[in-house]
């Protein structure tokens, strides 16, 4: 099969955690980054919602990163990223699924809220969805593991990694930080913060306060600070 082409964005989240992916396999490919103001029409036709990442690879063609995600872990199973197990393998996805419908959705809402109302929901609910990664994913899940199944590094880690990297934001523009009662998690980002596959794709806090800067504008504080 030719070598894997992948599309993505450099500050995109979701290309991130498939260039991570890339990364851990060691699989090769040829990166091609794609201006989302002005979208490729070979790009079209491979990514039907415009959205990045986006893979080909030989008459494979692929879009949203769980699904891209899952198709490289198969199609190039070492190291796995996912339990062998087909109940752990469940209850990864049902994370996954956690992340990418209740923690981004919140994390967005805090940053992006149109209005001071909004904001302050988006910290209460991100707040909560930390207190509970906290206690029922890594509490109850990692049994003291690095990691969150526990010494495996995986895509549940995988797909909760770029928002992570983008907490100086949240910090810069809305004074929030981890809340102290997390210290399992704020010990897990350290450690993945120090992967090898993690270095490789990631971005400075300068990097996404300069790019928010011009979405956002000056720093507004929205309820206390979460200490």
């Amino acid at each position: 099969m030719s070598i894997l082409q992948l599309y993505f964005t450099r500050r995109s989240t979701f290309s991130q955690r498939t260039r991570v992916v890339l990364a851990e396999k060691k699989i090769e490919f040829t990166p091609v980054e794609i201006d989302l103001a002005d979208k490729p029409t070979d790009f079209l036709k491979i990514s039907r919602y415009g959205k990045v990442p986006a893979i080909k690879h030989g008459n494979v063609e692929l879009y949203e990163s769980a699904i891209v995600n899952e198709y490289l872990d198969e199609v190039f199973p070492e190291p796995p990223l996912l339990p062998s197990d087909p109940a752990q393998r469940a209850i990864a996805r049902i994370w996954i699924d956690y992340a990418n419908t209740r923690f981004v959705p919140a994390f967005n809402k805090l940053l992006r809220g149109h209005d001071a109302q909004e904001q302050e929901q988006g910290r209460r609910e991100f707040t909560e969805a930390l207190l509970y990664i906290e206690q029922e994913g890594l509490g109850k899940l990692s049994n003291n593991g690095t990691y969150w199944l526990g010494e495996q590094f995986s895509l549940v880690d995988i797909s909760f990694y770029p928002w992570f990297e983008r907490l100086p934001l949240l910090n810069h523009f809305r004074k929030f930080e981890l809340p102290t009662e997390t210290p399992r998690l704020q010990a897990w980002w350290k450690e993945v913060q120090n992967r090898p596959s993690i270095q490789s794709v990631a971005n400075s806090p300068e990097y996404y306060i300069e790019s928010f800067t011009k979405i956002l504008g000056q720093p507004t504080v929205v309820g206390a600070v979460q200490k």
